[in-house]
């Protein structure tokens, strides 16, 4: 038996179908068969989409992005413990509670790393492709099942708290997946070709530093634009990183990438354009400010983005 990346995706879509079923179900939801229907389409898609026509896909994506921006999701009613029964929990559990969360990238790692060439009747047990990413999905059910049985929960209780999860999101949930897309997408149209006219016409790219910068620079503020680092990345590091500082300065590609997408990590800390990582926190600990999020982690991507900066310039030419 071979765990491949397709296992993930029919797990995924399988869950994403029971929230649906049980959203349906959901008469405390005023939009149960819309929202129902959102979570039901996208789980289609995880299950089928390979077999199914380009158009019928592409139709599908429209109707999502319909259900979404005409207010089609919203919340219900969910089972929870009284507030008197997560105390007695969390004092019971104590910093137990934090050990599925942390099996995670514990199993991740070693999936990717450890046992990536195991192999199982000639073939490698966690397939041949995106390692990283099939570990994940099995560290995910893996702690899943150790939550169930640290808390003496039942799957269909962990299903129904992450339906709760879920709603409270909504349609923010798909952000990264879209946005790391739409990079791609920008890549393939020449954007990133634009943007290396832009910079080479305004910059003198024959000065290491100030490529370096406008890097950095470019990588943090085009996040902010696209709510994404995913996006940013493809885009800049094809426009800038690629043809002026590896290909003119010499760069080392690696090291060069990893600081260039922590520097968009930190445009991610600014906007409220990645809304699952800062409008969504706002909303779900209720808030008063929506940008509340945001403000507190100026202070903290302000300085990191300068060190990227110094730590791009002094490491990554060789």
């Amino acid at each position: 038996m071979v765990i491949t990346l397709q296992w993930v995706y029919w797990l995924t879509g399988l869950y994403l179908a029971t929230v649906a079923v049980l959203g349906w179900r959901d008469r405390g939801n005023p939009r149960r068969r819309t929202t129902a229907l959102f979570w039901g389409l996208l789980g289609a898609m995880l299950l089928v989409a390979e077999r199914l026509p380009p158009a019928v896909v592409g139709a599908v994506v429209v109707a999502l992005a319909m259900l979404a921006g005409f207010g089609g999701l919203s919340r219900g009613r969910y089972r929870e413990s009284s507030p008197e029964e997560k105390r007695t929990e969390a004092l019971r559990l104590g910093n137990r509670l934090f050990w599925p969360a942390l099996l995670i990238p514990l199993v991740t790692v070693l999936v990717a790393v450890v046992l990536a060439d195991v192999e199982l009747a000639g073939r490698r047990l966690f397939g041949a492709q995106l390692t990283t990413l099939v570990g994940l999905g099995v560290a995910c059910v893996l702690a899943t099942a150790a939550a169930c049985r640290l808390t003496r929960q039942s799957p269909v209780s962990a299903i129904e708290q992450s339906r709760r999860l879920i709603d409270a999101i909504g349609w923010a949930a798909l952000l990264p997946l879209l946005l790391a897309t739409l990079g791609s997408v920008f890549a393939a149209a020449g954007v990133g070709e634009a943007v290396a006219g832009v910079v080479g016409a305004v910059i003198p790219v024959e000065n290491r530093f100030v490529v370096v910068l406008a890097y950095a620079l470019g990588m943090a503020l085009f996040t902010m634009i696209m709510g994404n680092a995913f996006a940013a990345f493809p885009v800049m590091t094809g426009g800038i990183a690629l043809p002026l500082l590896v290909g003119v300065h010499g760069a080392d590609a690696a090291s060069l990438a990893a600081i260039g997408m922590l520097s968009g990590y930190c445009g991610t800390l600014l906007t409220p354009m990645a809304a699952n990582f800062n409008l969504v926190p706002a909303a779900l600990l209720e808030l008063k400010d929506p940008y509340a999020v945001i403000r507190q982690q100026v202070a903290t991507a302000l300085p990191l983005l300068a060190c990227n900066v110094l730590l791009m310039y002094f490491i990554v030419f060789r």
